[in-house]
């Protein structure tokens, strides 16, 4: 794993907790390969412990190291201020065992006071500065346009009835008595004897008249009723993005 790619990286030790995050990678003067990795530690990760990265492991969730949360968190503090100094280094050698190479031997991993720290790798990983040596690396961004869905309100429908009056005209049957005059000789012989004078005779006469009732019944139901309709819409919305220009010396222009 390169330096930049170690920084920010989640560590867990060999029980599988987590240790914290990687804050600074120290290389070896010798091989300039990672050897020590600062780890973000104590209450909110204020505090920064070293951690060997001998035996460690890159796996898809972060880095696994062969020591305990507890053994790192212990670890002797020292400021991560760019350099170890010889007994610095020695005291993390002591701290976590690993056997330190004396003077003449060949130089490796257990190489005291051979590891400034590698501080670009911070920059590296918000891009624009060195790596190694032999290259520059620089990172692109550039902006996502994405698209939700948020319901809001558009409107009311109340549902409301009032009152009004119409004219109506029904028809409507209706009978009256009225009088007829019939006029029929009478028979002599059952007439018998009668006087004259005057008489008077009242009949009553009888009609229908219309009379009005009214009575409300139900005659309709109203229902309203929410459904979803699915329609397209285009968005349309302008992004940034960023591009790389690389700026080459002319052909001639150095001397």
């Amino acid at each position: 794993m390169r330096p930049q790619e170690l920084v920010g990286t989640e560590v867990y030790d060999p029980k599988g907790e987590r240790v914290g995050k990687v804050a600074t990678v120290y290389l070896s003067e010798e091989s300039q390969q990672p050897e020590w990795v600062t780890v973000h530690t104590g209450l909110f990760g204020h505090k920064e412990s070293f951690v060997p990265l001998a035996g460690a492991q890159s796996a898809t969730d972060g880095l696994h190291v062969n020591w305990g949360k507890d053994k790192i968190k212990e670890a002797p503090r020292i400021d991560a201020d760019g350099h170890l100094s010889a007994q610095e280094s020695m005291n993390l050698y002591d701290y976590y065992g690993i056997p330190v190479q004396r003077a003449g031997e060949p130089g490796g991993q257990g190489q005291r006071g051979k590891m400034p720290q590698d501080r670009q790798t911070q920059k590296q990983a918000r891009g624009g500065q060195q790596g190694r040596q032999d290259e520059q690396v620089m990172t692109r961004s550039e902006e996502q346009l994405k698209v939700g869905t948020q319901r809001v309100e558009t409107g009311r429908v109340r549902l409301r009835k009032h009152v009004v009056t119409e004219e109506q005209q029904v028809t409507v049957p209706v009978s009256h008595e009225e009088i007829r005059i019939e006029r029929e000789p009478v028979d002599p012989r059952r007439a018998g004897k009668t006087e004259i004078g005057e008489d008077e005779q009242e009949i009553v006469l009888h009609a229908d008249k219309p009379v009005v009732a009214k009575e409300s019944v139900p005659v309709e139901q109203v229902r309203v009723r929410t459904e979803e309709v699915t329609e397209q819409q285009q968005i349309r919305d302008k992004v940034r993005k960023e591009q790389i220009d690389v700026d080459q010396p002319r052909p001639g222009s150095v001397k």
